[in-house]
């Protein structure tokens, strides 16, 4: 059974604090990888190509008394409108933007979780429908105003003041907060990682 801590390869505050919601520790390991969408690539294509060269950029950085019997776990989050990838905003005027579209209609948060232990890499797409009510145009840019949207991908954090948006979601809510944690734990599980240990009888 897996007992070293895991790596991170990420520097979202989000997905640390999931990570420590379900009781895994881990050590941060930070990649530096090229996240421009290739041309008239698909958005689950594009989520999971970052993930995986998140997990194997970091992986690649880590000296090799390290890895070890260590996991390494990569994620990317995009958000899907108009089969277009709205990441994260370049400036106010950009999140604002992206809030009025959401306005009123649904859309798809993909987040794409993959785990390596330098041998075989795993990774596992999440897709989450969330429904938004109207926006007024006041609200946007009072929800804009308190910064919150400017590090999210989408230009809003559910977990924050955009929850007063949301009127309905289909999915994983840990997944639009950038972590989905049923499908992280499983494919833990599948390199021998029990995010809960059995007990012994």
């Amino acid at each position: 059974m897996q007992t070293l801590p895991i790596f991170l390869a990420s520097n979202s505050p989000r997905r640390r604090e999931l990570l420590t919601q379900i009781g895994v520790s881990f050590d941060v390991v930070i990649p530096d990888i090229d996240e421009t969408p290739f041309p008239s690539e698909h958005a689950a294509d594009y989520v999971c190509r970052m993930a995986k060269e998140k997990a194997s950029a970091a992986w690649q950085r880590l000296p090799d008394i390290e890895k070890q019997g260590r996991l390494l776990l990569a994620a990317d989050t995009c958000v899907v409108l108009d089969d277009q990838v709205l990441g994260k905003p370049q400036d106010g005027a950009d999140a604002a933007q992206m809030l009025s579209r959401y306005s009123g209609r649904c859309h798809e948060v993909m987040t794409a979780v993959a785990v390596t232990d330098g041998r075989t890499l795993r990774v596992d797409n999440v897709v989450t429908t969330v429904q938004f009510r109207p926006l007024s145009h006041a609200e946007i840019a009072a929800y804009v105003e308190t910064g919150e949207p400017m590090d999210k991908a989408g230009a809003y954090g559910i977990q924050g003041l955009a929850a007063l948006f949301v009127t309905h979601l289909e999915g994983s809510y840990t997944g639009v907060m950038g972590l989905p944690l049923y499908e992280t734990g499983q494919l833990l599980s599948q390199f021998g990682y029990d995010v809960l240990p059995r007990t012994l009888d």
